[in-house]
């Protein structure tokens, strides 16, 4: 794939980073020349310098051949600009941005564009924690909506199946990992003692997802 990065932060340098590990050919566009010292030395991408929502700069990091376009500038601004430019305009399949302002994320969502809310995430993982300690929530659909969960099977859960858990539209048991592999869990996966459970659940609902687990 060919990946256009808009801003050369943290973020941006180590997506680069990773992107290139991975095989895939990068161009990375900030305003500022000095940011481009954040890659790493042996970084055979594209520097662009220019502000990321500038058609020039995404002709010359390849926005018109590019798989995916990622924004992840310091401000919402630019990013949600660029964003609909590389969506709309050059239609790119996948872009994703991240936003500061979580407040913003009804906007996006609008847009159909998928965002990394930075400070929504980080407050969210860590009122998950306080609050529901035994659930690690490891990803967030929509704007946190629904919660994917991670769960190592509490001992007196051996022997159940997943439709004791199951609730409709609350409560879904997906894949249960076992012995280092994983499968899709269907209404009558049995348990076992060692299980890693991921289940989707409403953002609501963790409180009964606890009671029916016995966590509670």
């Amino acid at each position: 794939m060919h990946v256009v990065i808009g801003g050369c932060g943290r973020v941006g340098s180590y997506l680069a980073y990773m992107l290139e590990r991975e095989g895939h050919t990068v161009a990375v566009i900030d305003k500022d020349p000095q940011a481009f010292e954040n890659l790493w030395e042996g970084f055979s991408g594209k520097k662009v310098k220019g502000v990321v929502f500038d058609r020039d700069a995404l002709l010359e990091a390849g926005i018109e051949k590019a798989d995916a376009f990622a924004s992840v500038t310091s401000g919402d601004n630019s990013n949600i600009v660029s964003a609909r430019l590389a969506k709309e305009y050059f239609r790119v399949p996948r872009v994703i941005t991240r936003i500061y302002d979580p407040r913003r994320a009804e906007i996006y969502r609008r847009l159909n564009i998928p965002t990394i809310a930075t400070v929504a995430w980080a407050g969210h993982r860590i009122l998950s924690y306080i609050s529901h300690g035994e659930l690690d929530s490891e990803f967030q659909f929509g704007s946190g909506e629904v919660d994917l969960v991670r769960l190592d099977l509490p001992l007196h859960l051996a022997g159940r199946k997943a439709a004791d858990i199951n609730v409709p539209g609350e409560v879904q048991v997906v894949t249960v990992v076992r012995e280092g592999g994983a499968k899709l869990a269907v209404p009558g996966t049995t348990f076992r003692e060692g299980d890693i459970l991921y289940l989707a659940v409403a953002k609501e609902s963790q409180s009964k997802l606890e009671r029916l687990l016995g966590l509670k």
